[in-house]
């Protein structure tokens, strides 16, 4: 009977898996995308400093990023030891950049990571700062991303050596000048000048362009991807699907915005000493979206024979934490005082216990070198903050252990009385001072660390492509071995197998902890119903197949973390006069008997 209950629970959940996804969701994903449309296009009616640029949205026809660099009408050569690329002479925009430092896949010959590309691409990406200037009396204006710039012949943009790019529109003379340092962060100078006879109104802005969402960006539900901004002292963030048809206008003191993924960012920064507008919208459709993120500064009245000039800043980089945390700090201190750029980095609602994880992460990846070991580490000090209340409840563990011979008893003279056996169980538990809910505090309390570290290692870039031992290159990937293809023997990869593929790449760090989880459950005392003792035995083994696709650091703190487990409880059992049979626990270890027939 209990097998019977077991197998209709599995083929219930079957069939409910089933039906929601291959019947509910893609009528679920129908109705959002006839909704999205819907939104945008009312949102596209709205008014903004976007609109200005909004007939881009179509977009041109759509190129290679090769074809789409040979198209521009000139170009400066960006080199610095962490990025490449170039500035286009068409609107004065950065839409060139790749990460030297970072690769497409652990393998070191691949292909560098490209953060910024020409509109004209598939996925473009830039990021621009300029003026937009109405001179007086004259009933018309220039935005200075419809302007051709020119440089001086073979200029190049190092850390050494800004580059300045000058145009002249009518009587108004523009220049950028650029400078870029060693890392991701561009300061551009900006000036226009007033050769004429009328005065001219300008208004600075920034700007922040993405064609299209990214392959396998937005997919993720704890996973920010999209535009952001920190307007004041609050964060906004617009997730790709939501995005389409979202639309953000606030006003505050001071802030930035931007285009985020999952480990890569484009800011424009203004100066922080003066109030801005920021608006983030889709300025395309809901099936060719166009991603706008930008802001605008007061407006300024350039006299005849006046200059006006304005610094600001891009960020084009990785989200490594350090890096962005530099560049808040004051320039007294070395940095350039941009508000909260690292609320860039999704740290999720549990953010108080997300970052002190990942500083003390980080500090313990700087001091061995290997975030394997740090993670380790880490795990000892959750255990050591937690000891006195895992202690407590190992203890109370360990005495229901100890009762069982009893319990057994109570459960033979109740029969199937369910009733009775209930309260003699807790007077048995009151006589004894047990609680027996104390064994389910510490996994309680532990889940929101668990949480918060899962966000940590899924968010972080430090944690990408870092190495541990042998086969685990990449901790922040699942553990890349299965025994469905025997670790590699076989030539297949169980993991592209359609529905279930997530679920099989059981490799050896998943293996490890269901052997963990299946003795710490053979440590506790059993479950009074045979039913429940029976699922709470097949737990390690969906544990198994749930965790074959979660990230190998995540996987390996939960391993690291059972064991010490085992070791507390093995040792406050024995503390107690509570026997442990290891051969009870692993069948494997019990010796061989051979009986012997008398003849």
């Amino acid at each position: 009977m209990d097998r019977n209950v077991i197998l209709f629970i599995v083929l219930t959940a079957a069939v409910l898996i089933g039906w929601d996804a291959f019947v509910i969701a893609p009528q679920r994903e129908a109705l959002r995308a006839a909704r999205q449309a819907e939104a945008a296009a009312a949102a596209s009616q709205q008014d903004g400093l976007a609109a200005v640029v909004a007939a881009k949205a179509a977009g041109p026809k759509t190129l290679s990023v090769e074809d789409a660099l040979k198209a521009s009408p000139g170009r400066v050569k960006i080199e610095t030891p962490s990025l490449s690329g170039s500035i286009n002479l068409a609107g004065g925009r950065i839409d060139d950049i790749l990460l030297k430092n970072y690769r497409e896949t652990i393998d070191p010959a691949s292909p560098m990571i490209r953060l910024l590309s020409p509109y004209e691409s598939e996925h473009g990406h830039y990021v621009e700062q300029g003026f937009v200037a109405v001179v007086e009396g004259t009933g018309g204006g220039v935005q200075t991303e419809a302007v051709r710039w020119s440089a001086p012949e073979g200029a190049a943009l190092t850390p050494a050596s800004p580059v300045t790019l000058t145009a002249t529109v009518g009587d108004l003379t523009f220049t950028k000048t650029y400078s870029v340092d060693d890392k991701f962060m561009f300061t551009v100078k900006q000036s226009v000048r007033n050769n004429g006879g009328a005065a001219a109104r300008v208004r600075p802005y920034g700007l922040v362009v993405q064609r299209g969402i990214p392959a396998g960006a937005g997919k993720q539900a704890i996973l920010h991807e999209g535009p952001v901004a920190v307007v004041g002292d609050k964060l906004y963030e617009r997730k790709y699907p939501k995005a389409v048809a979202a639309v953000v206008d606030v006003k505050g003191d001071r802030g930035w915005v931007g285009i985020t993924n999952k480990y890569w960012l484009a800011v424009a920064a203004p100066p922080q000493n003066e109030p801005i507008s920021v608006v983030m919208r889709n300025v395309g459709s809901a099936q060719a979206p166009v991603f706008h993120a930008n802001y605008a500064l007061a407006e300024r009245i350039v006299a005849p024979g006046a200059t006006v000039e304005l610094t600001s800043h891009i960020f084009a980089g990785a989200k490594d934490v350090d890096i962005l945390q530099s560049y808040e700090k004051p320039a007294d201190k070395g940095g350039l005082g941009l508000w909260d750029l690292d609320r860039a980095v999704d740290w999720g609602n549990f953010f108080f216990l997300t970052r002190p994880i990942f500083f003390l992460l980080n500090y313990f990846g700087s001091l061995t070198g290997n975030f394997g070991v740090a993670i380790l580490l880490l795990t000892l000090v959750v255990k050591a903050l937690m000891f006195p209340l895992a202690n407590s409840a190992f203890d109370a563990m360990s005495k229901m252990k100890k009762l069982q011979p009893k319990m057994e008893e109570l459960k033979a003279r109740a029969g199937d009385d369910k009733m009775k056996l209930q309260q003699e169980m807790m007077d048995l538990y009151k006589k004894e001072k047990i609680n027996p809910l104390a064994g389910c505090l510490p996994i309680l309390l532990q889940m929101p660390i668990f949480y918060a570290l899962y966000k940590t290692l899924f968010v972080t870039i430090e944690l990408r492509h870092a190495p541990f031992i042998g086969w685990l290159k990449d901790l922040s990937a699942p553990d890349p071995t299965s025994v469905f293809n025997l670790f590699g023997l076989l030539p297949f990869d169980p993991t592209a197998v359609p529905v279930i593929g997530a679920f099989l790449g059981i490799g050896v760090l998943p293996l490890l902890m269901g052997v963990a989880m299946f003795v710490q459950t053979k440590l506790n005392p059993p479950a009074t119903d045979p039913v429940q003792q029976q699922v709470m035995t097949m737990m390690p083994f969906i544990f198994v197949f749930l965790f074959a696709s979660f990230a190998s650091g995540l996987v390996l703190y939960w391993v690291w973390s059972t064991v010490l487990s085992i070791v507390q409880q093995w040792f406050i059992m024995k503390k107690n006069g509570v026997t442990v049979d290891w051969s009870n626990l692993l069948p494997f270890l019990k010796p061989k008997t051979v009986a012997l027939e008398k003849k």
